[in-house]
């Protein structure tokens, strides 16, 4: 096996459960000999992250047999990384202001009859796309809250066609487009998960890139932020969803699943790696 610089990383709003522990085993082992497996926090989201749920990530993570360098990249220490991403897209002129609350948006999609869709629902029907920059300008000196869109058509004309390599599923055409105007940065937190995932991957020098299969669309998305960021660009391994015996994914609120949990009833390191796929 080739040897990768890989990452898990994980946003404390609560115990690291057994879907967590295969992606982070799947991470740890693609690393390969003389590779590195570095570990995260993506904590940009003041409303929902728990400093306590740090402690705890890094506490199931030795637990289970993993180590990984110091010092751990927090998010929300590197605000000014998101920053300067934002400001260089914003000197390519393709960034615009998005005053629109989801209730805005339902409504014109309801009143539209049709809505395309992509990965993530229904896409952003464009109402402040074409907003004049002097009534931008009177909307945030009256203190309105705005999100900041990335103009697709436009990104995608600079850009041009992109292409990005899955180990598994192979070469892949990008089709960002599927995802219409995304937000790089909402407007309670300085950056979306889009934006910060690709700086941060760049930053720490991430040469394989593995998650979950659901966020398979989203590399896309990465593809043509790393050409408009002129950032660096890994490979991809994206791993099946670890599901119970019904079926179902495993999710935070199943507090019965968490490594925690698992250790508290006696299970051994071992024991739970097995569960996990390892």
């Amino acid at each position: 096996m080739s040897a990768f610089v890989t990452r898990f990383a994980p946003s404390p709003t609560g115990h690291l459960h057994l879907g967590h522990a295969h992606s982070a085993l799947f991470a740890a082992r693609q690393a390969g000999t003389g590779g590195r497996f570095l570990l995260r926090i993506e904590d940009i989201d003041p409303l929902r992250c728990r400093p306590a749920f740090i402690a705890a990530i890094a506490e199931d993570l030795a637990w289970l047999g993993l180590t990984w360098p110091q010092p751990v990249r927090r998010q929300s220490d590197h605000l000014a990384d998101y920053a300067a991403a934002l400001k260089h897209l914003e000197g390519l002129g393709l960034l615009y202001p998005c005053f629109c609350t989801r209730a805005d948006i339902a409504r014109e999609i309801e009143q539209s009859g049709h809505a395309p869709h992509g990965p993530d629902g229904p896409l952003y029907p464009g109402l402040c796309r074409a907003l004049a920059a002097a009534e931008a300008a009177a909307r945030h000196a009256a203190g309105q809250p705005c999100a900041l869109r990335l103009h697709m058509a436009k990104a995608l004309a600079l850009a041009g066609p992109l292409r990005w390599h899955d180990l598994d599923q192979g070469w892949q055409t990008a089709r960002p487009d599927l995802f219409g105007d995304i937000v790089l940065a909402r407007k309670d937190v300085p950056a979306s998960y889009h934006l910060a995932v690709t700086v941060d991957d760049a930053l720490q020098g991430i040469t394989l890139v593995t998650r979950g299969q659901d966020l398979f669309e989203a590399s896309h998305v990465h593809r043509l932020l790393q050409a408009l960021l002129n950032l660096p660009v890994p490979q991809w391994r994206h791993h099946p969803l670890l599901r119970d015996e019904h079926g179902k994914r495993y999710a935070k609120r199943d507090n019965a699943l968490t490594l925690r949990s698992f250790r508290e009833a006696g299970k051994t390191p071992a024991e739970v790696r097995a569960l996990a796929g390892f």
